[in-house]
């Protein structure tokens, strides 16, 4: 699905990654971590891809929004198990939207 963001301005994590050949476990980790940022103040959505390359794009109200879930407890457990074993490489940008359009509905 297509995020349903607000009229920017917002800011965009986008996390793009590379994944190891273990799986064990990341799937629930995957599913609990949208489930806990779901539940963070300014949170306001998200979309995740993988083909090969897995690229999710997370939105948030401020910068202080994203400050805040990278310090999660959880989410320090399941940063820290993605260096051990589920990521052979990664990026994150963040960035300021400053514009957004749409076409259809979604």
């Amino acid at each position: 699905m297509i995020a349903k963001t607000p009229p920017p301005p917002y800011y965009a994590v986008i996390f793009s990654n590379i994944r190891t050949h273990v799986g064990e476990g990341y799937g629930i980790m995957a599913e609990e971590m949208v489930e806990l940022a779901e539940k963070q103040p300014g949170y306001l959505g998200h979309e995740s891809v993988r083909d090969g390359l897995g690229i999710t794009v997370s939105y948030w109200e401020s910068l202080e929004s994203i400050r805040n879930w990278k310090m999660v407890g959880e989410h320090l457990v399941a940063q820290r198990l993605g260096r051990e074993k589920w990521y052979q490489a990664y990026k994150t940008r963040v960035c300021l939207v400053e514009k957004d359009y749409a076409f259809g509905e979604w």
